[in-house]
């Protein structure tokens, strides 16, 4: 059976980034032994690691009703499984947006947030927090009928009143389409559930994969934590349509509003026109229904605005089929081992790359602090041996003189630090303001008095004005923010400068920083906003309180987000600015203590000069090694991070 290039090559990038995980915790070990590392030092390895291991792949598939969306997941992930796991079906079979995922710090299992909680104000992603919220039901890996029972619950409905649908913004009571699932008893069926999180050992899911399978496209208007958060930041995004109907207009609409890129990235967006077995008929020769084919993927494309080369056409049903019964002939014939290449050609390399720049800025750093440390270690100890060497054959008066000139530069430079703890003093202040103008605190307070304004308002006006003033004021924190770190790079270029002059400390470049992309990010949630709600219609074709409650309460959710993210890279910036000086201020103060102590000893003869001379000597070989070790950790990291790319070569090539 041909192999599945995508769950390969997705295991090729796993392995990569264990083995990436591994060369750093080598790194950090090496760090302990050679006495190099720190609390500041640590913390940031490790933060490194934990983002490392829990990396995510995210993919998403988004569908009308009918149109093979589950289908194709069952294909593409659970073939091996021999039956179909995801529920797949004529009509509506996903119900709630559901997250396939692993965490094996939990038991395997479904959770579902009820669909009740759609009347409060808080997000999914809120509720995760909480799991007492959610339904669990728990099912045996080892027993396919356990499975597929397990995963039918997520598919429940239920029948309410309408005035209970319209309360969960689930049924329109001015929409006709919503007219036509009115039952005979005045009532409507909707979903029980809001939101579930399958927790299953699969492979990929171990491997970090995030499969997200959305119910219709209406769901995309009703959670707005689907357009807001999570379609946004999926890795890969699969629009699926149906041979069978071609693109309609409610689909067009979604994909240029939420899918093709008009407020987010582009990469990663894949259009897939499924049931291609509808066009194989038998009355017809391959070189017809290959025509109509080609007719569809062109209409398809012209659409959706795309290449006809990335419409890919498929066969979800037919590629399990062939799979479950190892049939190459008909695997081939569905194409889904096509979409499989293209989808690993987008997603893991793309994947790949962010992983990779993340890692490698962040490394280079610190192995450039650790480089400084033993530069200063090894000049320090050049400097005692120098000394040393000069007062061979020396009398007891000259070694006295030099004494006194290593306490007058040891005096010195302790009053260099009190300069330096100025610095520190002045530096805090100056965090501190950074710190006010990005503060939770303060965002949360002007979160709610936002909502508030909304809440209070009888005017399309006023709300519009309240959001306008809400990113209004978030972009003035951000710009008076980078008014502070400019301050704070200059001061530290001036200080960095001084000591380096006065004191033959290496002279470092404080790292630049800006906050130009967090600036682009709530740019983005406003594009959304104005898109949505900014004009009179769209305002009054959604309920005020539908607005303020659940879309503003994602908005909100996702600025928070953004602030959390600003904050903790902030927090890591400032720490790479001060923690190369003080790194070197600590050496250098212990390296004249060092000397000090040296010569003192010889002077009373407590130490005679060859013994100490041959014992520097064998510290400044050790140093000599450490760089040496340190160099080839460099290029193993170096190797570390590039290994992907040989690997996917390879992978390719086969």
């Amino acid at each position: 059976m041909a192999d599945n290039k995508l769950a390969h090559h997705f295991e090729v990038y796993s392995q990569w980034r264990k083995a990436l995980v591994d060369t750093i915790c080598d790194y950090r070990s090496w760090l302990n032994e050679q006495e190099l590392n720190d609390a500041q030092v640590d913390q940031r390895i490790q933060q490194l690691l934990d983002r490392l291991r829990e990396d995510k792949l995210n993919v998403a598939f988004v569908a009308e009703f009918s149109r093979g969306k589950s289908e194709l997941i069952n294909a593409i992930f659970f073939a091996g499984y021999g039956t179909r796991l995801l529920p797949s079906s004529a009509g509506r079979t996903t119900m709630c947006p559901t997250e396939l995922l692993y965490d094996k710090s939990k038991p395997t299992s479904i959770m579902m947030l009820p669909i009740e909680t759609r009347l409060s104000d808080a997000t999914t992603s809120e509720y995760k927090r909480y799991p007492d919220e959610w339904k669990t039901v728990t099912f045996d890996v080892d027993s396919n009928e356990s499975m597929v029972s397990a995963f039918k619950e997520v598919s429940s409905t239920k029948a309410v009143s309408l005035e209970e649908a319209e309360k969960y913004g689930l049924y329109d009571p001015n929409s006709a389409d919503d007219a036509l699932n009115i039952n005979k008893d005045g009532t409507i069926d909707v979903p029980c559930w809001r939101y579930a999180m399958i927790n299953f050992p699969h492979p990929l899911l171990e491997q970090g994969l995030v499969i997200l399978d959305t119910p219709g496209l209406n769901a995309i208007g009703t959670e707005p934590e689907l357009t807001l958060n999570m379609l946004p930041n999926a890795h890969a995004v699969l629009f699926i349509l149906a041979a069978d109907t071609g693109v309609t207009k409610s689909e067009i609409d979604v994909w240029r509003q939420y899918i093709s890129g008009t407020r987010w990235k582009q990469k990663g967006r894949i259009a897939v026109l499924n049931k291609i077995d509808g066009l194989w008929d038998e009355l017809k020769d391959e070189e017809e229904i290959q025509k109509e084919l080609a007719k569809q993927v062109k209409t398809s494309a012209e659409l959706l605005g795309l290449e006809p080369s990335h419409i890919y056409p498929v066969s979800a049903q037919k590629g399990l089929l062939a799979k479950v019964n190892s049939d190459e002939t008909l695997l081939a014939k569905s194409r889904v081992l096509e979409l499989e290449k293209a989808l690993s050609n987008e997603l893991i390399p793309a994947k790949k790359e962010i992983v990779r720049d993340n890692t490698q800025n962040e490394i280079e750093d610190l192995i450039a602090n650790s480089h400084v440390i033993l530069d200063a270690r090894f000049s320090g100890v050049n400097d005692q041996l120098l000394e040393l060497r000069g007062l061979r054959g020396k009398n007891e008066d000259v070694v006295e003189h030099m004494m006194n000139k290593v306490k007058v530069d040891k005096e010195n430079f302790e009053q260099g630090l009190q300069r330096f703890q100025a610095l520190r003093s002045i530096f805090s202040q100056h965090t501190n303001r950074l710190f006010t103008l990005l503060g939770m605190e303060s965002l949360k307070v002007h979160v709610h008095s936002t909502r508030q304004t909304m809440v209070d308002a009888s005017f399309t006006k006023t709300i519009r004005h309240a959001m306008d003033n809400f990113f209004s004021e978030l972009k003035t924190r951000l710009i008076s923010s980078d008014v502070q770190i400019d301050e704070i790079k200059q001061m530290m270029d001036v200080m960095y400068e001084k000591f380096s002059k006065e004191h033959g400390l290496r002279k470092s470049e404080p790292p630049a920083f800006t906050t130009l992309r967090y600036q682009k990010e709530l740019s983005k949630l406003e594009r959304a906003y104005k898109e949505q709600f900014n004009t009179a219609f769209n305002m009054i074709a959604h309920e005020k309180m539908t607005l303020t409650s659940k879309f503003f309460e994602t908005l909100a959710s996702r600025v928070i987000h953004v602030f959390e993210v600003a904050n903790r890279d902030i927090e890591n910036w400032l720490k790479a600015v001060i923690a190369p000086m003080e790194s070197q201020v600590r050496e250098h103060q212990l390296q004249l203590r060092r000397r000090l102590e040296s010569i003192k000893r010889i002077y009373k003869a407590t130490d005679t000069l060859e013994d100490r001379i041959a014992e520097l000597e064998a510290i400044e070989r050790s140093i000599q090694a450490q760089l040496d070790d340190l160099n080839v950790l460099r290029m193993h990291m170096r190797n570390a991070l590039a290994f992907q790319s040989e690997q996917e070569d390879t992978a390719f090539a086969a």
